[in-house]
């Protein structure tokens, strides 16, 4: 949610107030008030005058009980803001709950093989932001046991998708995130993708995901992670 200050627009500065006020009514003096001592956005005469300039634009209605509400249009977008604002409040409560209960998961499982050689690849951290990755953020492509390969793709914000490549043969892990590329590749560490990248293949044959992790944990100081 941006609740950056538009002082430059009295139209967005007064919707920017009722979603902090969050009040159907008020008379003139509270709101001069509010603007002034609690909010302190502005001294009581420039408090005035923006409302006097709110009621002029249309941007606030003053009732016969003279207090002041929003304009319709300002209404009908407070109210699309909060239908909005729910949705991503639930959004992060069922994404914190889903890290909560994975990361019970993970402790409780501690002693499982795949757990314990992943463990070795993680900082503080990587194991909750990598709950968070969509599961459709990873395109596996290749994941061979026989041939020792797998290879994926991870979509994003950015336009090119990222590529994740191992090969066991060769002993090379290449990924070019900025996190993995700045950070985890010089201590041979996973970031998140990789992390969430192993969780999906573990679900898709645990077995065979845990013989790749084993066989680069085992050569961990001959294999090169680069990007």
């Amino acid at each position: 949610m941006n609740f950056s200050i538009p002082r430059n627009n009295n139209s967005e500065m007064t919707l920017y107030i009722w979603k902090i006020i969050d009040l159907p009514y008020i008379t003139p003096n509270e709101l001069i008030y509010k603007l002034s001592f609690d909010l302190f956005l502005f001294s009581p005469k420039e408090a005035k005058i923006f409302i006097k300039k709110a009621i002029h634009s249309g941007f606030l209605t003053i009732n016969n009980d003279n207090k002041l509400s929003l304009s319709e249009d300002l209404t009908l977008e407070l109210e699309n803001w909060h239908k909005k604002r729910k949705v991503e409040i639930k959004k992060k409560i069922n994404s914190s709950a889903r890290v909560t209960q994975y990361t019970k998961n993970f402790k409780k499982n501690g002693s499982n093989k795949f757990n314990i050689l992943l463990k070795a690849f993680l900082d503080a951290g990587t194991i909750n932001r990598a709950v968070l990755v969509s599961d459709s953020a990873i395109v596996i492509n290749i994941f061979d046991l026989h041939r020792r390969v797998i290879k994926a793709e991870v979509k994003g914000s950015q336009k090119t998708p990222y590529i994740i490549e191992i090969s066991t043969n060769e002993k090379i892990l290449k990924h070019d995130c900025h996190d993995f590329e700045t950070k985890r590749a010089q201590n041979k560490k996973f970031c998140k993708h990789l992390v969430k990248l192993f969780l999906l293949l573990k679900e898709k044959d645990e077995k065979e995901a845990t013989i790749f992790l084993e066989t680069i944990t085992k050569d961990i100081n001959k294999w090169d992670f680069v990007i």
